[in-house]
């Protein structure tokens, strides 16, 4: 029979220290896991789902005001059709924004900032992209504007209580148009219609003012900050219901 060896104080130290060290590395394994996963799944969410864009002027006031953060649809449009009156947001079809100037953040802040929004909590591009309100969708006739000053869609005149207009003023649009939207492609107008590059006001460009579907990044459905402008935004459907399709 052997004799088995009685474990002395220091060892009994050594394999606490062991067990101890153990432990902290399987803490800090599972909190980098833990961290992977969740940027992860932040990150496919924001490709595929949801993406948070701000907004960086005032085309679409008073619905949407400067430096809104806004929650973007991106089932829309691939899984889920556009809808008149939804509220997009575009890659610039051409022409559309001015050149815009290099950014002046420190290396640190615009490497913060990208990667916030590789995960989807920033929206370093917004300033490379457009938001404006559904009109026209492909095969409507869009017009502006009758007696009334108001906007046409397939002959049916449109109530719209979103938009902005001055004092003074009474159209719907700054300028006349009339315009049968293309298949694949909208006709979009911000709901600040007297300060907005939208559809109206890029006829002159190649592309006529139309903004292709597949430029389409998704559909803006909730106002997420400042937390006392939290709220959804409304498409409008009651506004559109009377309008037949001419497609």
């Amino acid at each position: 029979m052997t004799e088995e060896s009685v474990p002395t104080r220091t060892d009994r130290v050594a394999n606490n220290r062991r067990r101890a060290r153990r432990s902290t590395g399987r803490f800090i394994r599972d909190i980098l896991i833990i961290f992977v996963v969740a940027v992860l799944v932040s990150f496919l969410i924001k490709t595929f789902v949801v993406r948070s864009f701000y907004i960086p002027s005032a085309s679409m006031e008073n619905t949407l005001q400067v430096n809104d953060r806004i929650i973007v649809n991106e089932l829309e449009p691939g899984l889920v059709p556009i809808s008149r009156g939804d509220v997009v947001v575009f890659r610039d079809p051409g022409g559309w924004l001015p050149p815009q100037p290099p950014s002046n953040q420190n290396p640190i802040a615009a490497a913060v900032d990208s990667a916030l929004t590789f995960i989807g909590l920033s929206a370093a591009d917004s300033n490379d992209h457009l938001i404006k309100r559904v009109i026209g969708l492909p095969g409507d006739h869009v017009t502006c504007c009758n007696t009334l000053g108001q906007i046409s869609v397939n002959g049916s005149p449109l109530k719209e209580p979103y938009i902005l207009v001055p004092p003074g003023q009474s159209k719907a649009a700054t300028l006349d148009f009339d315009v049968t939207v293309p298949k694949g492609e909208l006709w979009v107008m911000g709901d600040n219609r007297y300060n907005s590059q939208d559809s109206s006001r890029n006829q002159n460009l190649p592309g006529r003012g139309f903004v292709p579907i597949d430029h389409v990044v998704g559909r803006a459905f909730v106002i997420s900050w400042p937390v006392d402008r939290w709220t959804w935004l409304d498409n409008y459907p009651e506004v559109f219901r009377g309008v037949e399709d001419d497609r």
